[in-house]
């Protein structure tokens, strides 16, 4: 999600660590309190900056989560999305998208447009 709707939706991403936690990850980073801040990517030529919502381990391999909720700037959202995949693919690591009920469709509409339809999304 972007920066601007983290404030709004900080339980989603307190459920989306339960789940991964639950489902074996380990050294979990994420953007709220009482976790370590996953590291930005700054865009170059823009004062704006990447950061993953999510960043775990688990058997020794790096995880970046981005949670997928409706969003009124989609732009973005590929952006970060293809960026995030660009970096992860690069150092062999993974790059998941986690979205809830009443997102799925928009999901998987953005995943395809932006050519990532092979990416199954982790429903909460």
């Amino acid at each position: 999600m972007i920066e601007s709707e983290k404030l709004e939706n900080k339980n989603l991403i307190e459920k989306s660590v339960t789940h991964l936690e639950a489902t074996g990850f380990e050294h979990i980073k994420a953007d709220m309190e009482g976790y370590e801040t996953p590291k930005s990517y700054a865009r170059k030529g823009h004062d704006s900056k990447i950061t993953p919502d999510i960043v775990a381990i688990k058997n020794g391999r790096k995880y970046f989560f981005d949670i997928s909720l409706k969003s009124k700037k989609p732009r973005l959202l590929k952006t970060k999305w293809l960026f995030l995949d660009t970096i992860s693919r690069m150092k062999s690591d993974r790059f998941r998208i986690i979205t809830t009920k009443g997102h799925y469709k928009f999901t998987e509409d953005m995943l395809e447009d932006i050519n990532l339809a092979n990416k199954q999304p982790i429903k909460l």
